[in-house]
């Protein structure tokens, strides 16, 4: 299958990316020469990702922290993105596997004890535990401050009372971190985080969501759910702030995945347009379909260009709140053009259930807006755009 590598000589990559990419690559076609079965158990699969990613060694990228089994001190976002973009062009159920381990455990490497970190992190990096992320609630998603679920505090425990939705790794999660609100002020500052173990009376996987491209999702009901004082995360009332920052870490790599999906849809569609014979030539011959190739494969660089600029400056230890939400707008919504028009190549094959280019359709949508959707990041954008003028 056609895989552009060019973009492997750019400046915001260095030697041992180029290295990490070659590995990867050879990895993933040996590992994941199947696609994965959409009949199959999806939970089962996600298991079984999850512990061959960590036997493999690459979950360890998503670990800050080598004493706590991560690749390095912290989160090489780069080498978080290469990793992304090369297992969605592979396969979008072993990416979704791969990112959620590291947003689900991102808090506990930035904000955990050494008691924490010792407890969770090594066995997430090597795939014996499956972490969640639980911030969205059925009336709290993109505003996090009308968070509803709350946690009281009872001598030397927390009570967790309230619901969470749409949470990835949700009913096959060894362990969540629960956002929710302890009221030392009004709004977004009055959230904390909590480390809750599967299994801990008052936690019930209330609902499991079924979604257009198969993944673990559940609603949680938290009833009088008791969880010791030192499960909690950071200092009271620095929820919101340990979420945002986790975010900040994983909302670039959510525009890579989506460029390794663009990046499949592409080859498949050459593939079709090289072949497919129509009217005494083939389907590349006509100027449209040239037109049509020529817009897919600059959305794809423009969205790779934004993606490793964010996640070279990040590297760099420089703000990308608004290189970000650029790069994670950008790249969905011109990953959701490139598939459709790769579908359109396909015709009527391309609607086929299971067809590449019919998975990488029901792939890319959630992407659009997990994680902040598209209409957040223009807001995030504006906003900053705006700030920057006022200040100069």
């Amino acid at each position: 299958m056609f895989h552009d590598r060019s973009w492997l000589d750019w400046p915001f990559l260095d030697g041992h990316h180029r290295a990490m990419a070659r590995d990867i690559e050879a990895w993933c076609e040996r590992e994941l020469g199947h696609e994965h079965d959409a009949d199959a158990d999806t939970d089962t699969a996600c298991r079984d990702l999850v512990r061959r990613l960590g036997a493999a060694g690459w979950l360890k990228h998503v670990i800050g922290g080598s004493e706590w089994g991560g690749a390095g001190e912290y989160i090489d976002t780069r080498a978080v993105c290469l990793l992304r973009e090369t297992l969605a062009r592979h396969s979008g159920l072993a990416d979704f596997a791969f990112a959620m381990q590291g947003l689900g455990s991102g808090a506990l490497t930035l904000h955990g004890t050494p008691a924490q970190k010792h407890e969770y992190l090594a066995r997430v990096g090597r795939g014996e535990a499956i972490p969640a992320f639980a911030l969205s609630e059925p009336d709290s998603g993109s505003d996090v401050a009308a968070m509803a679920c709350t946690a009281r505090r009872e001598g030397a425990d927390y009570v967790l009372d309230g619901e969470k939705t749409w949470i990835s790794n949700g009913g096959i999660a060894d362990f969540y971190v629960v956002f929710a609100r302890t009221g030392e002020a009004p709004g977004s500052r009055g959230l904390s985080a909590f480390i809750v173990e599967a299994g801990t009376p008052g936690l019930e996987i209330a609902e499991r969501i079924a979604v257009i491209a198969p993944h673990p999702l559940a609603r949680l009901r938290f009833t009088a759910c008791r969880i010791p004082a030192a499960q909690r995360l950071g200092e009271p009332g620095q929820g919101f702030k340990i979420a945002m920052q986790v975010l900040d870490i994983f909302r670039t790599s959510v525009a890579a995945a989506a460029l390794g999906f663009a990046r499949r849809a592409l080859a498949e569609a050459l593939q079709r347009a090289t072949t497919r014979k129509m009217f005494d030539q083939v389907l590349a011959d006509f100027q449209i379909t040239q037109a049509r190739l020529a817009a897919m494969a600059t959305g794809i660089d423009s969205a790779a260009l934004l993606t490793y600029r964010a996640a070279w400056r990040r590297d760099q230890g420089q703000s990308v709140t608004r290189e970000a939400a650029m790069a994670k707008m950008h790249s969905t919504e011109t990953a959701q053009q490139v598939i459709d028009a790769a579908v359109q190549m396909w015709g009527g094959i391309g609607v086929v259930s299971g067809h590449p280019v019919e998975r990488l359709y029901r792939e890319i949508r959630a992407l659009r807006i997990y994680e902040g959707a598209t209409e957040v990041q223009q807001l995030i954008i504006a906003r900053q755009t705006l700030k920057a003028f006022a200040e100069a």
